[in-house]
């Protein structure tokens, strides 16, 4: 498995898309095709985390009045499911890697991943 799950109106998420050859991946686009909650499960497995998959800058914290301090992990569960801008993005995942989001320390992580091929 080799998916990426992105939003295509974020220019961060396309630019960093276009630095790799990501020909031979399946390509979600979360707002059109939201996850399921077995891909968020497959996600988990490689995360043992909820939370590392959330989007602290989700423009639903704030419209939703989210107190993202008090949440445990069932909490991030729902809301990943519940709306797509919660979900930390890019998501490139494999059967046995995930990469989240587009901080530098990731992107570097990306790239040598890619690199190693």
């Amino acid at each position: 498995m080799k998916k990426v799950f992105y939003l295509k109106t974020c220019g961060t998420c396309t630019k960093i898309l276009k630095m790799f050859d990501i020909s031979d991946w399946e390509l979600r686009e979360i707002k059109s095709s939201p996850i399921t909650e077995e891909e968020l499960e497959d996600m988990y497995k490689l995360t043992n985390s909820y939370e590392a998959l959330f989007s602290r800058r989700s423009t639903q914290i704030k419209a939703q009045n989210i107190d993202v301090k008090s949440l445990g992990e069932k909490d991030f569960k729902k809301l990943l499911l519940e709306h797509y801008s919660f979900l930390k993005r890019p998501v490139f995942v494999t059967d046995q890697e995930i990469f989240i989001g587009n901080e530098k320390q990731n992107i570097e992580k990306l790239e040598h991943f890619f690199n190693r091929k």
